[in-house]
């Protein structure tokens, strides 16, 4: 079996511990989700075990055929090449040996009579049998088209970041190392792309290591949760739904510890308070004990997980208004005569294809973008936040704590209550050690965090979001959904996170590409659902049996007609079909209004599978019967 192990690991950032002693294996079919806040050292850990990192101490071990394909968050591609040549323009054995061929091959090509180009391509031609490499080509192509890139021969240079990310993520699937390290893999895919890859790395054959913040894609793909806190690695069996119950455990295990920690601190420091008459070798060893208590009690360190509720202006009913609004952006139509009229505490989600206009909808709403023609009206009362994917300038050697004051020292809480700068980042999951941290020395995720906490105490009643999935780790998402949650105001968001959106969404707009505009009023799964039973509607459709033309001469057939058994069953299959799919329907509707609890959308699942099964067999029944029904 191919393992990867790894004894006493440890690195060190600054102030933070992100390796405390780390040790673990990486067995050959492990599917790892590695979680943890922004910061926390989640791709330092990827780095380190893709060898690109030495800034840590400990030891890795693998088999010396050991390998690791690693997709990080921006994949560095020659940015002259065109698709299909970055893809193999990587340094892994699979593509030297392709690129050696192709070599060996012109050279053969233009010498066939010298020795030692017929030699040289003959050994090219046995290592390519040898690493089963000839459907590399064809491969890719295949993974390229269901990650949305069509065009094999455009320049890198010409692509924006999200097709880069897609064309690294080809690149690095194609390999099949034995170790895959994904960092954020979701980003910038549609969700037709994520479904595929989902599918595709549940029947991966080597191990895998994913950072997502797509809490649905570790539910769907991950047999295990490893969670980076504080330095220390947790290690939770299971999806992430069976991680956040067991990490509710274990924090209330350790909190029920630290409350008894604290009695025994406060019986002792009762004792040294009241003073001993005299000192002798047993009240020496109590007075050092408590010295050791008091000097454990409250370094616990554990994410504090606390909602954010503050005040914020009045909001009119009538918040912003689109009417036969017209829009193209290089030579593509992005809205085709859309109106909408968006009232006050509306949820509305926005998704759909990559490129259809998702990003240009809420700058035409921030009125940075114009319209071709129409008209888009801001309300009068209306306080806009906008989260856009691109942060503004940071002061890089300001701190912290200074940058959130250009803001105010204090916000106001929905209840009155004047809420400090310091409290205020440490709910956002800074520690207070962290505050007056130089800007310069966080991760981009947390530059991220930061900018979204700065936007949020300006107190908006519209705010505007931007993909914030791509860039936030799960625990600041869930702030920032329970921070929605209690908000009166309006919230427009661009995301194709399901997870996300089903918790902050309940209207959608789907971009569908060239102008047009699906409408939903509902969950984002509840819409999928509906999308994909369309699609076996319309795939059952084709697959029926066509009536056959009268001009068609009859097939011989041995058997000519029904006998009494299965002309009984013909008279009644029809009726056990709609049946089926009565019932089929049934549980697809429980399965929309259960989108957040997992146990019961398990069972429903299982329900669903098992109709669908049976429908296929009824179908292909009567495809057999109505072939001698008379």
């Amino acid at each position: 079996m191919q393992t990867l192990r790894a004894e006493n690991l440890h690195r060190t950032y600054g102030e933070k511990t992100l390796f405390d002693n780390l040790n673990f294996i990486i067995n050959e079919h492990d599917r790892i989700g590695l979680i943890g806040v922004n910061g926390s050292g989640k791709t330092s850990l990827l780095n380190t075990l893709a060898g690109i990192s030495n800034e840590q101490t400990g030891e890795l071990a693998t088999p010396k055929d050991y390998t690791i394909g690693y997709l990080t968050q921006k994949p560095d591609l020659d940015e002259n090449l065109t698709v299909m040549d970055a893809v193999f323009s990587g340094d892994q054995k699979v593509f030297v040996t392709i690129r050696r061929y192709e070599a060996a091959l012109a050279a053969y090509g233009a010498h066939p009579d010298d020795e030692q180009a017929q030699k040289r391509y003959l050994d090219a031609e046995a290592q390519m049998n040898e690493e089963d490499a000839w459907t590399a080509e064809s491969d890719v192509k295949t993974i390229l088209t269901q990650l949305k890139i069509t065009d094999l021969s455009q320049e890198i240079k010409t692509m924006s970041g999200g097709q880069v990310k897609r064309v690294g993520l080809a690149q690095v699937l194609i390999q099949s190392p034995d170790l895959l390290l994904l960092d954020e893999p979701t980003n910038h895919l549609d969700f037709d792309s994520i479904a595929w890859l989902q599918q595709y790395l549940t029947s991966y054959k080597g191990a895998l290591l994913v950072v997502t913040h797509d809490r649905y894609f570790l539910d769907q793909v991950a047999n295990q949760i490893w969670e980076l806190d504080f330095g220390k690695l947790y290690q939770y069996p299971g999806n992430y739904q069976a991680y956040v119950q067991e990490k509710a455990e274990r924090v209330n295990l350790e909190a029920e510890a630290e409350q008894k920690q604290q009695r025994l601190y406060q019986q002792e420091l009762a004792w040294m308070k009241a003073g001993a008459k005299a000192r002798s070798t047993k009240q020496q060893a109590r007075i050092n004990r408590f010295n050791d208590i008091a000097s454990n009690v409250g370094t616990r360190q554990v994410e504090h997980h606390v909602a954010i509720s503050l005040g914020q202006q009045r909001l009119g009913k009538k918040v912003i208004e689109l009417k036969d609004a017209n829009l193209s952006l290089g030579g593509h139509t992005i809205l085709n005569d859309f109106s909408d009229l968006i009232q006050a505490g509306e949820r509305i989600g926005i998704s759909g294809e990559n490129g259809a206009g998702k990003s240009s909808l809420l700058n035409v709403i921030a009125q940075r973008l114009p319209l071709d023609s129409g008209i888009v009206t801001v309300g009068e009362t209306v306080k806009m936040a906008y989260y856009t994917q691109q942060i503004e300038p940071i002061p890089e050697n300001k701190r912290m704590i200074n940058y959130l004051s250009e803001v105010g020292q204090t916000v106001t809480d929905k209840q009155g209550n004047s809420v400090s700068v310091t409290e205020l980042l440490e709910q956002f999951l800074f520690p207070r050690f962290m505050h007056g941290t130089l800007i310069r020395k966080l991760s981009g995720g947390e530059k991220r965090r930061l900018y979204l906490l700065k936007l949020l105490m300006e107190q908006p009643n519209v705010l505007l979001l931007d993909e914030p999935t791509n860039d936030l780790d799960i625990s600041t998402l869930t702030v920032l959904e329970d921070y929605i949650s209690q908000f009166s105001g309006t919230v427009i968001t661009v995301s194709h996170d399901r997870y996300f959106l089903d918790k902050v969404a309940d209207r959608l707009l789907i971009f569908t590409g060239n102008g047009q505009i699906e409408r939903y009023s509902g969950q984002f799964s509840s819409y999928l659902a509906a999308q994909q039973a369309q699609t076996r509607q319309a795939t059952k459709a084709k697959s029926k049996p066509a009536a056959p033309k009268e001009s068609a001469p009859a097939k011989p057939k041995q058997k000519v007609k029904l006998t009494y058994a299965e002309q009984k069953e013909w008279e009644g299959i029809e009726s056990v079909i709609d049946d089926l799919e009565s019932q089929k329907s049934a549980v697809q509707e429980a399965m929309n209004a259960n989108g957040a609890n997992y146990d019961k959308l398990a069972d429903l699942q299982a329900q669903l599978d098992d109709l669908d099964h049976q429908l296929d067999d009824k179908m292909a029944r009567w495809e057999y019967l109505s072939e001698y029904a008379e």
